[in-house]
Parts: C-alpha cells; sequence; structure tokens
C-alpha cells in the first residue's frame, strides 16, 4: 500500500482580535482573568464582516504555495472542510480551484464537519491516494463561527475563533499518516447546532428558549449544551483513542505526542488526567487563537512542528459537533 504523508502546513488568522478585557468591558461579572483561567484563553480571531470562510482558505492556501514553489501546479484534488460555506450552492471549493489558480483536471468537494473534520480529511485524502485517484491533496479547514454567536452569548464568545488551514496531503513529506478510528453520534446533533438558516427551518425565527439546565438557546445562533457536549467527550475520546492504539500495535507510553482538538483548557486537561497521559507530551496551542474547530490540531501541528516537537509518534484526535468523531496517529520524522 502507498504510504500518505503530511508534506506542508500552514494556518491564516483573521486581522481583528476580541480580547479578555474586551469580553469583562461587557460582561461585568467576568474578568480578563476569570475567562483565561476557566478557558485557558487571552484573545481569539475574528472574521471581518464581508470575509468568509472561503476567503480565508484561499489566504491559508496561499500561504502554504509561497512557502513551498511549484506545489501549486501538483494539486490535483481540493478537500474543503466548513460549516460556514459560501453558498448553498456550488460548493465552496470549486469557487476556490478556480480562485487559487489550480488545474481544471482537480477535482474538489466540501465536506460538513465540525471539531472532527481534520482527521476525517486526512482519512479521505488517504484513500484517494492510496485508491490511485490522486497524488497532491490540497486540504483545507475554514470556519467562521464567530458570525454564528449571538452578541449575549458570552460563554461561546470566550471559546469560538475563526481561521482556517491548508495542507498538502501527498506520497512524501514529514509525516507518515497512520490508521484511524472514527465515529458518530448523530442522536447528540442537538448538543450543538445552529438551529434556522437550512432546508429544515429556512427562515429566521428570533426566538430563544432556556432549558431544563438553564441554558439559553437562540434559535437562529450557535447553541452549545456544554454539560452534554462534555459528557460526549469524556466518554468516546478514551476508547477512540484505546482503538487506535490497538490498530497501530501500541501502547500509550510509546506515544511522543498528543495533541487533541483545542476546544478549552479545562476539557482538554480533564480528558488528559483521565486517560493519564504525561503532561509533557500533551501539546496545548490556543491562548491566542481559541478553539478555531476543525482548524485547532492542525493550526497546534504546524506550532509544534516550528517549536521541533514533531517527532516520533503524534496522536491527533478531534471530537465535537454532529456528534462526531476521529483519531489518526501520524509518524514524524
Amino acid at each position: 500500500m502507498n504510504k500518505v504523508y503530511i508534506k506542508a502546513i500552514n494556518y491564516y488568522l483573521p486581522e481583528q482580535i476580541l480580547t479578555n478585557d474586551q469580553i469583562s468591558e461587557r460582561f461585568l461579572e467576568w474578568s480578563a482573568e476569570k475567562v483565561a483561567k476557566k478557558v485557558g484563553i487571552t484573545e481569539r480571531h475574528l472574521s471581518a464582516e464581508n470575509e468568509t470562510a472561503a476567503d480565508m482558505a484561499y489566504k491559508a492556501a496561499e500561504k502554504l504555495f509561497a512557502e513551498n514553489p511549484k506545489v501549486k501546479e501538483q494539486v490535483d484534488f481540493l478537500l474543503l472542510c466548513s460549516q460556514s460555506v459560501d453558498y448553498k450552492l456550488p460548493s465552496s471549493s470549486c469557487i476556490l480551484q478556480d480562485r487559487l489558480g489550480l488545474s481544471k483536471k482537480c477535482g474538489a468537494f466540501d465536506f460538513n464537519l465540525g471539531c472532527s473534520g481534520y482527521e476525517y480529511g486526512l482519512a479521505v485524502a488517504k484513500g484517494l491516494i492510496v485508491s490511485g485517484i490522486a497524488n497532491n491533496i490540497l486540504l483545507l479547514t475554514a470556519e467562521t463561527y464567530t458570525k454564528y454567536i449571538h452578541p449575549e452569548d458570552k460563554g461561546n464568545q470566550t471559546i469560538f475563533g475563526d481561521a482556517a488551514t491548508a495542507s498538502l496531503i501527498s506520497t512524501e513529506g514529514f509525516a507518515e499518516i497512520g490508521e484511524f478510528v472514527l465515529g458518530t453520534d448523530g442522536s447528540g446533533a442537538k448538543n450543538l447546532i445552529v438551529n434556522t438558516g437550512g432546508s429544515r427551518n429556512p427562515e429566521k425565527t428570533g426566538n430563544q428558549s432556556i432549558d431544563e439546565n438553564g441554558n439559553i438557546q437562540w434559535d437562529d445562533n450557535l447553541f452549545m449544551d456544554g454539560g452534554a457536549v462534555f459528557n460526549f467527550t469524556s466518554d468516546v475520546v478514551p476508547p477512540m483513542v484505546e482503538g487506535l492504539l490497538a490498530k497501530e500495535n501500541m501502547v500509550q507510553d510509546d506515544v511522543d505526542l498528543w495533541i487533541f482538538h483545542q476546544a478549552n483548557k479545562y476539557m482538554i486537561n480533564y480528558l488528559r488526567k483521565l486517560m493519564m497521559i504525561d503532561k509533557d507530551k500533551f501539546y496545548i496551542f490556543m491562548e491566542k487563537v481559541g478553539n478555531t474547530v476543525s482548524s485547532t490540531v492542525p493550526i497546534a501541528i504546524a506550532e509544534a512542528k516550528k517549536e521541533n516537537k514533531l517527532h516520533g509518534k503524534v496522536l491527533l484526535a478531534g471530537f465535537g459537533v454532529g456528534l462526531s468523531w476521529g483519531a489518526t496517529m501520524i509518524n514524524c520524522e
């Protein structure tokens, strides 16, 4: 079977920044220090009013191409992971193919997935290469979740930021992509959702309600039942990791670095302690970017690589909206 690698990686952050001080000015009961302690985030980037996920994906791809001359002409497939696409149709990936100047022989499609999106994207890219359909795949992740958040939703405002990433998946590179464990539990779909704007509920209602746990839910904005999502994560991540280690014929101590979806510092540190993962092997990069959904893991990979921490066996794991989860192992030089 052909070996498949991450060959290059880069990311883009919008210029506008929302700091904890700005949040505390709007919600006086929350100090900047309290927000930082609770979620491990001091600032997050916000897409501009007219800046879309596709705009950001374009900028991430151009950064990757600038650092890797001649790569653009080699791309023969484009994958875009986003829940913030420009239009109901056509696919934003098709628009990006033209905008980036990629070959018209390049395949392209969007896939709608959130926090596990990068792992799923790696799985699809690997399958396309192993099957002989493609050789050099541009995998893009891009989200503008901050556009979905209600101005009075202080909880989600402290967590989410906007970003885009670009990865080149190829038959050579710095990180060989290993086995996968993927999973889905659609019964939890309403625990992280935007209720209106799609075909099920196309018109905005302006309605809000309070659930039995005291959570405010705005029909037209992002809703997250934090407790339910936390419980889901605690239930699925440990067995997901165990399943991946079994597929790789490894034990936990064989893993050199762990990169989990950067949901918030409290959640992933809880998982680290629950699974008894060595703190020195557990990589966190969210303080200056926040939870960027499908972009958290590739951003962390890029930063770990810059810090010369990306060596040996690196376990990647994503989990969240869907509900969905995925993990893979990359073997780094």
